[in-house]
């Protein structure tokens, strides 16, 4: 792993960064000679979010050093630093349960402390408990004259073992090494080759999705300015039979990966269920709000349109009742995608949205910023949390009012009668989007758009539905109980 490019990438604390911090506060000894600079990771596998601090060598004052907020569960970051240095780590509590993991007790959240050794290069695997495991090339083979680590390559440890059979082999060893020896220190190879591997492709994945989120603000800014730009091609066509009509719908598949995909389908709803759906909104209409981020709802800073949510009489199905045709469709294709066993128990109303266009000179139009419906960094779905949505377009714009998913590269233009869906969570693991599903609505410039969206969510039934939890994926009575 070529370490010294990936410090230049993240920018975390260096060496560099080490020898400024000594300049302006004088202290003696941390200007060590060059052959006692060591490059390090820093590993958090003890399921906790934690804080690492640098302690310096005279005053002890703590400095925090870990990437902002803190060191989450399953990530790292390299830096440069001395033999002989400290550091220490702080568990911070849940931010669901307000507990610890880790601590003495729930309510005491524990410390640990490491010190940077001789070894050239090396890994703090933060453990269980906060157990520090030291990953270099003493803790591989204390007995053998081995003292650098793999280059990172794991044909290293292959070459590395062949090299111990041989050596045996051809030399009067007192105590030869074992099989047990052997597969040990193969294992322990392996295990440092594959840390070192896993903090580069951390890292560089950091910077991609950093080069995709700048990019996307240029897409977003493009697609939106061109009015006349037409959808972005399908990657494939297929077709879906509902069973409420024999009719043969054209889906045009998009985006397709494990967490995220993205479907227009053609002819999804009929003028008659999207007439039914206004004049039902008609008259609860009012300014959209969002989830802000607390458990509960806010007026949208984001969102500049009116909407209304419309509880479906399911008791009318069997009557042929147009608003429940809408929701049994959307339920029923979510549910041909994902294969979840999705229905219609405890999920959350249907949602008209209404934007309105006041013309090319309009300062502040009725848009819809980017932003994910769910959580969409890659964490595990939280239960009762939100992990599909279908936007069905019953009047579309003379000018503007495209979704865009800028972070996929797609640009959706709106046709009447059609729908877009888009999943964010992946059914096998149960882990949310990346940001691939992140999208927006454009400024509506001229004519209305009227949308009926609905959002989907697993986890929820009759005894649980979706009001039941915050925004968090929190029972609201757990937190009654508390």
């Amino acid at each position: 792993m070529n370490t010294k490019n990936v410090m230049k990438q993240i920018g975390v604390f260096t060496v560099s960064a080490l020898l400024l911090l000594c300049s302006v506060t004088s202290c003696h000894g941390l200007r060590a000679a060059h052959r006692d600079v060591r490059e390090i990771g820093i590993v958090n596998v003890s399921g906790s979010n934690l804080e690492v601090f640098w302690i310096h060598p005279e005053t002890k004052k703590h400095t925090l050093i870990s990437p902002s907020p803190y060191l989450k569960p399953n990530d790292g970051f390299t830096m440069g630093s001395y033999v002989g240095h400290q550091f220490s780590i702080r568990e911070l509590p849940s931010p669901r349960t307000k507990r610890c993991i880790n601590g003495p007790d729930s309510t005491t959240c524990g410390r640990a402390f490491f010190t940077v050794n001789a070894v050239e290069k090396q890994a703090f695997h933060i453990g269980e408990d906060l157990e520090v495991i030291i990953k270099d090339s003493l803790t591989i083979d204390e007995e053998t004259i081995l003292q650098d680590l793999p280059s990172g390559e794991l044909s290293d440890c292959e070459a590395i073992a062949l090299e111990t059979i041989e050596s045996q082999q051809h030399t009067n060893a007192t105590h030869p090494m074992d099989t047990t020896q052997l597969i040990q220190r193969m294992t322990k190879c392996v295990e440092e080759t594959v840390t070192q591997q896993m903090i580069h492709a951390n890292e560089e994945i950091k910077y991609q999705a950093q080069l995709r989120t700048n990019l996307a603000g240029l897409l977003e800014n493009y697609t939106c300015a061109d009015y006349d730009l037409p959808s972005s091609p399908a990657l494939w066509t297929e077709y879906w039979n509902h069973t409420d009509l024999a009719v043969e719908r054209k889906v045009d598949v998009m985006h397709d990966r494990p967490a995220s995909k993205v479907h227009v389908i053609q002819n999804f709803i009929s003028k008659a269920e999207c007439a039914a759906m206004e004049e039902t909104a008609e008259r609860k209409l009012h300014k959209a709000t969002v989830a802000d981020g607390k458990g509960g709802s806010e007026l949208s800073p984001n969102r500049k349109a009116l909407q209304a949510g419309i509880r479906i009489p399911w008791k009318k199905e069997k009557d042929g009742n147009l608003l429940t045709k809408i929701s049994r469709r959307v339920y029923d294709y979510a549910d041909h995608v994902l294969q979840m066993g999705i229905n219609e128990h405890g999920q959350e109303d249907l949602m008209s949205i209404q934007y309105k266009g006041r013309g090319i000179q309009d300062k502040e139009p009725d848009r819809y910023m980017p932003h994910c419906d769910g959580e969409c960094k890659g964490m595990p779905h939280r239960q009762g949390q939100r992990m599909a949505t279908i936007v069905i377009y019953c009047t579309v714009p003379e000018m503007g009012g495209a979704t865009n998913f800028r972070k996929s590269g797609l640009h959706v233009v709106p046709e009447e009668g059609s729908a877009t869906f888009f999943s964010y969570v992946d059914p096998e693991t149960m882990r949310m989007d990346n940001g691939f599903t992140e999208h927006s609505g454009c400024p509506v410039i001229e004519g209305k758009k009227k949308i009926v969206t609905q959002w989907v969510r697993a986890g929820v039934d009759q005894a649980n539905p979706w009001d039941s939890f915050n925004t968090l994926g929190i029972k609201l009575s757990e937190l009654t109980e508390q």
